[in-house]
């Protein structure tokens, strides 16, 4: 796969990840370790909660998406780099058979003025499950380093 330089990066561009699926005994070993919430970890209690059955947690949803995003074809000079998120939200749990891939949209390109050589990359990202529903979603800004160094 190719690296892309800020240069490289236009609004309107595109990406989508391969797919990855998630099971019960993931969801549930993510959230023993990180989020023990009966939701995440039992499927009886889990039927008595909000979520009406095993959900994933919102956090092992993001952990699934960074997992996607860095096996795509988006692929920054000096790594992916996050520079904070915009907007951030969960509008449907992930659930054990889920299959899950990322879109990628690319928002904006923000040369610095500060600091020549690189940039910030506004982008879409979108989690869907298979039936092309959006589990997560946000807007993150990604450091993104240009093709020449500053001359001194």
């Amino acid at each position: 796969m190719d690296v892309h330089y800020l240069e490289d990066f236009a609004p309107g561009q595109r990406y989508i990840s391969q797919r990855l699926r998630i099971d019960a005994d993931q969801i549930k070993a993510f959230a023993a370790q990180f989020d023990p919430q009966p939701f995440h970890l039992d499927e009886v209690a889990a039927e008595k909660t909000f979520f009406r059955g095993l959900a994933a947690s919102g956090w092992h949803t993001a952990a699934l998406t960074m997992k996607l995003l860095v096996g795509s074809d988006v692929r920054p000079a000096g790594g992916l780099i996050g520079a904070g998120f915009e907007s951030f939200n969960w509008p449907r749990p992930v659930r054990p058979g889920d299959e899950l891939y990322i879109e990628c949209e690319v928002l904006e390109v923000l040369p610095s003025r500060s600091r020549p050589g690189q940039g910030i990359v506004r982008v879409r990202i979108t989690t869907f499950n298979q039936n092309a529903e959006p589990v997560q979603d946000g807007i993150c800004k990604m450091l993104v380093f240009g093709r020449k160094a500053p001359q001194a």
